[in-house]
């Protein structure tokens, strides 16, 4: 299996859902690695803020900020090679690159008449 890396800025958190406005990009990145999770299908993210020693002992990103700057984050790597600079991959890109089928992104279903909720009980909600 291919394995991806996504080198981020410096962000208060992942899911772009912090601070004063929301990043829609960030929620579609996070929510299409998060399928991939349930799907078996582990992408690491490593956020320039929290894991700063990651893009330091990583050569190929090292190399990349000291010749673009952090200004030119995201890059996005797939066994070791850059293959995205500047943004995230579409949800396409995201198959593409990994060799997947369209399936590994959608949602999983939980069985049970919850809407595809994966909690169950009269709390409500969705976990």
């Amino acid at each position: 299996m291919k394995e991806m890396q996504i080198f981020e800025p410096a962000l208060c958190c992942e899911t772009g859902v912090c601070g004063a406005s929301v990043d829609p990009e960030l929620l579609r990145i996070t929510t299409m690695l998060d399928r991939l999770k349930k799907n078996g299908v582990t992408v690491r993210r490593f956020n320039l803020n929290s894991t700063p020693l990651e893009f330091i002992t990583n050569q190929t990103v090292n190399a990349f900020i000291n010749k673009k700057g952090a200004e030119a984050l995201p890059v996005v790597l797939v066994d070791g090679s850059i293959v995205i600079e500047g943004r995230y991959p579409s949800n396409t890109e995201l198959l593409d690159l990994l060799e997947l089928p369209a399936s590994a992104l959608l949602p999983q279903d939980f069985g049970g008449n919850n809407g595809g909720c994966c909690c169950s009980g009269s709390g409500g909600g969705c976990c």
